[in-house]
């Protein structure tokens, strides 16, 4: 058994066996989708974000043993490594502890105590610091130590070289370093002030101008806020640990009752904290608080992308998208079912009514000709005039729906090497509304094209480790799109990428062989695609849907491993493949519970979880988990800021959930913010435990500044 694989199983309450399976799964290449769809019977039904966070965990013990075995080599190589040593290392359980141990033996630059060590001051300092009851007062002990050859010239000089080796030692000892640290993560307060002069300059930081926060309780979003304001040059940011109390601690582990030399360790052990322990200690600290914060940041940036990514499609209708806009006018894209643009336009309904009244007509020629159903306009600049618009433009034409789209995200598309790939044919802008309308026939598909970081649903992603970020949002869009599945004569390279056990390369291949061969007529054509191999297909075969085929196995989420077993199951409870095709398995789960599922199960050589799976798959074929649209909301009466006045209680749409609050689309391009505190009426650690993201909800307005366009909002004590 893999050495973690008890440690992982307690950590997420697995059966030992199941965490070794998910192991060997995953060392096998198996991906986070694929093992938590197909293989259930191995880890015990546990869900895609478990397993997932399980694989990191992996990864970070892993990554601890690497580099234990790095620093054995290094002790090693000094000649250096005893029996407690490699107790030590073996036992430490976190990056620090081990950094710590090795502290002492990491090649350094030249220090104060190197020099003196090169003057022969090492054997005075270790006599010194071993403070023996009956040692001789330091004066004494250092006079044979003085050499002018060695740059030693006097006692006084002695005696400082000693004082920098001892100082070192203790800044080096990993015990002392493991008591501070524990010390200052408990009592440090971290502070910051504003830079000189910078008080107009950083008015965005002004509520960390005179800041203080104990570090135990400080909030992911605050530290992120002040690196950043000390990054640009607006606060000073420092940890303050309390140096008396730091100082009771260090004398406690290094000085010696009644010992010798006590008052010059004293000193030593003094110098040790202000010079080197500290400034060090401090630096860890932030580092600490910073990479937690990180961890936060992006934990939450991948929370609010799931809902995102996994909002209601619109598909099967004609569907036209409007870019708003005031300068270069409104841009207009028609677009069929499957996403082909019909049709463009510009229009320009903010310049004047008879421009207006030409936009209008404008649109409802376009409605009329190409039989649109739905309108989707986005969220950005003059939306909310754009949606006033649609409203009278719907009075004259019947039978058409809108809907309120974010845009986040459209323009990096709009100007992407993809989307001129896609509309060479068009400009930036009308590429811009071509993707708002197919947001709205299906947000996956779209969404898929612009990088995560990109979609707006986090907080400080610039600031955040790049790879490590984009390894977290690109795991939550391969969820996403495994859980929906792709539709193999349709999906976009841009989409077949994120399929479980595909990559770039594979996916461009599918579309260039569906361009040269035709639709694909059954799932097991796709290993005839190049570079796409068994392995590839094992992975990617249960996600990928053929509706063509006549195969109605190949239009479901049955892996072709099982399709043996979906055709015993079939014939034990009385059904045909013709009966799956038709839609008249109604009664299927319930024949399934009369046989038996276990005994069922046992016949179709499956075990229960995949064979549930399979009944759900043939109950409704090509099923899609992405729930219904809701209905368009805002009004139209909210066109601006300055038409917000405190009490109005509005409808909007969750935009982004953050560590402190909620914000909310209302309506007027500016997004409302509801304090954490103003969430509910209960104590919650996040808002994430009440809304996310695409959640339609009530809000009241508290306070709106026209100045610094911000708009307070509250989801407490609202009319009925």
């Amino acid at each position: 058994m893999d050495k973690h694989a008890l440690a992982l199983a307690a950590q997420y309450h697995m059966q030992p066996a199941h965490a070794q399976n998910v192991i060997e799964l995953l060392d096998g290449g198996a991906t986070i989708p694929f093992i938590a769809r197909y293989r259930k019977e191995m880890h015990g039904n546990t869900d895609d974000q478990t397993l997932r966070e399980f694989s990191e965990k992996l990864a970070s013990l892993r990554g601890l043993d690497a580099r234990r075995e790095e620093i054995a080599k290094a002790i090693q190589a000094q000649d250096k490594w005893t029996d407690e040593l490699a107790r030590a290392v073996e036992s430490a359980k976190t990056l620090s502890e081990l950094e710590d141990i090795y502290r002492p033996y990491r090649p350094k630059r030249k220090t104060r105590a190197s020099v003196a060590r090169e003057k022969g001051l090492e054997p005075l300092a270790l006599l010194l610091f071993g403070q023996s009851p009956d040692l001789a007062a330091p004066e004494e002990q250092a006079r044979d130590y003085v050499n002018p050859e060695a740059g030693v010239n006097d006692v006084a000089e002695a005696l400082a070289g000693a004082s920098d080796i001892i100082a070192e030692l203790i800044s080096d000892d990993a015990a002392v370093r493991k008591s501070l640290r524990s010390l200052m993560q408990r009592t440090s307060v971290l502070r910051s002030a504003v830079a000189k002069d910078k008080e107009e300059a950083g008015a965005v930081y002004r509520i960390y101008f005179d800041f203080s926060q104990p570090v135990a309780k400080a909030q992911g979003h605050q530290i992120l806020a002040l690196n950043r304001g000390e990054r640009e040059g607006f606060l000073k940011v420092s940890v303050e640990t309390d140096r008396e109390q730091a100082l009771v601690c260090l004398r406690r582990a290094v000085l010696k009752p009644s010992g010798g030399a006590n008052a010059f360790v004293r000193a030593a052990a003094e110098d040790a904290y202000d010079r080197l322990i500290a400034p060090s200690m401090e630096r860890e600290l932030r580092a600490v608080l910073t990479d937690a914060a990180n961890e936060g940041a992006i934990r939450n940036f991948a929370l609010n992308l799931r809902p995102l990514l996994m909002q209601p499609p619109v598909k099967g209708h004609v569907t036209m998208g409007l870019d708003p806009g005031y300068s270069h006018g409104c841009k207009v894209a028609v677009i069929d079912a499957t996403g082909k643009v019909l049709d463009t336009a510009v229009v320009y309904p903010t310049f004047s009514k008879t421009k207006r009244e030409e936009a209008i007509v404008t649109l409802e020629r376009l409605i009329r000709r190409h039989g649109v159903e739905h309108i989707a306009i986005g969220n950005g600049t003059a939306s909310r005039e754009t949606e006033a618009m649609t409203r009278e433009l719907l009075g004259r034409v019947k039978g058409v729906s809108y809907m309120i789209v974010s845009e986040a995200g459209a323009s990096v598309y709009s100007a992407s090497p993809l989307a001129a790939e896609e509309f060479p044919q068009f400009d930036v802008n009308l590429r811009s509304a071509v993707s708002i309308a197919r947001r709205l026939q299906d947000p996956l598909a779209e969404l898929v094209k612009i990088d995560p970081k990109a979609i707006g649903v986090g907080q400080y992603q610039h600031d955040l480790p790049e790879k490590r970020l984009d390894e977290t949002l690109g795991g939550v869009v391969e969820d996403c799109v495994n859980a929906v599945g792709v539709d193999l004569n349709t999906a976009s390279a841009s989409l077949l990428r994120h399929v479980s056990g595909l990559n770039a390369a594979i996916a461009k291949n599918i579309v260039a062989y569906r361009e040269e061969n035709g639709m694909f007529t059954a799932r097991k054509q796709a290993l005839k695609v190049p570079k796409l191999g068994a392995k590839a297909y094992e992975q990617a075969a249960g996600f990928l849907r053929v509706p063509e085929s006549k195969l109605v196995f190949d239009r479901t989420g049955v892996h072709p491993e099982s399709y043996a077993a979906a055709q015993q199951l079939l014939t034990l409870c009385g059904y045909t493949e013709a009966d799956v095709a038709a839609g008249r398995l109604s009664e299927l789960p319930k024949r399934l519970e009369d046989f038996g599922a276990e005994k069922a199960a046992e016949l179709c050589g499956v075990g229960v979880p995949t064979l549930r799976d399979i009944v759900k798959e043939l109950c409704k074929p090509g099923r899609d988990p992405r729930d219904e649209l809701p209905p368009p909301i805002l009004r139209t009466d909210v066109l601006e800021l300055k038409d917000l006045k405190p009490g109005m209680v509005l409808t909007g749409t969750v935009r982004n959930v953050i560590d402190f609050g909620v914000f909310v689309d209302i309506g007027v391009h500016q997004d409302g913010l509801v304090h954490i505190s103003r969430v509910c009426n209960r104590f919650i650690k996040h808002p994430s435990e009440v809304v996310r993201v695409g959640d339609i909800v009530k809000v009241g307005v508290l306070e709106v500044d026209e100045k610094r366009k911000r708009i307070s909002l509250t989801m407490r004590d609202l009319p009925e």
